[in-house]
């Protein structure tokens, strides 16, 4: 991938001075690590999004379905959930 922008930032000296130790202590060129520090934050970045989404989507679906009255009650999952531990335990 052609390499056409600068991307100028102002740090700590020590700051740099540590990850350019680090870098050369890996043999890589910090500007290789940079790049590759900043695609993981873009993917972590895409990830949560997605995941966000998926959430909110799952959460609007569970609402439709409980004003549908489609929902349960806390106690019935309970009690459902008592019995079918009851029934595993038992090996039924």
């Amino acid at each position: 991938m052609p390499k056409e922008a600068v991307f100028t930032l102002k740090l700590e000296p020590e700051l740099r001075a540590a990850f350019m130790a680090e870098a050369e202590a890996a043999h890589r060129p910090a500007s290789q690590v940079v790049r590759e520090l900043m695609r993981e934050f873009v993917e972590r970045q895409r990830q949560a999004r997605e995941y966000e989404a998926f959430l909110h989507q799952k959460v609007d679906t569970a609402r439709a379905s409980v004003r549908a009255g489609r929902g349960r009650s806390n106690e019935d999952v309970e009690a459902e959930f008592v019995a079918r531990r009851t029934r595993a335990e038992s090996g039924q």
